[in-house]
């Protein structure tokens, strides 16, 4: 018997403020290089395609549902924290340039109060 493959893809969603309507992960992208903001976008297909799991050392665990997409590029080393959600979503959480050797935890913090917020206003993200 031959199997079908079902076509659904995965989806990727940009975190947004609900006081503004401002996506902070797409305002970290506009401030970027151009060759910059192409690789991470490069990154974010292929976490898509490949159904919110990549292995490392493109994406790690970091505390509950959220995984850190890993990018660097030259000396920068881009991070977008993410979970998968829901009806095949991705949702990205939180972008921001890690400078040290640990992932701030000041940078976590964000990312699981947005994540709540998602939880808050799930109708946005379906």
């Amino acid at each position: 018997m031959i199997y079908k493959e079902t076509k659904e893809e995965y989806r990727v969603k940009f975190y947004t403020e609900s006081k503004n309507g401002k996506s902070p992960i797409l305002e970290y992208l506009k401030e970027l290089p151009e060759k910059e903001e192409a690789k991470i976008a490069k990154y974010i297909e292929f976490l898509r395609v490949h159904k919110g799991y990549l292995d490392e050392p493109y994406s790690k665990h970091i505390t509950g549902k959220i995984r850190e997409l890993r990018v660097d590029f030259g000396r920068n080393r881009h991070r977008i924290l993410y979970f998968t959600f829901i009806k095949r979503t991705i949702v990205l959480l939180h972008a921001f340039l890690k400078k040290t050797a640990k992932t701030p935890s000041s940078e976590i913090i964000k990312a699981e109060e947005n994540y709540k917020n998602v939880l808050a206003n799930i109708k946005l993200y379906e």
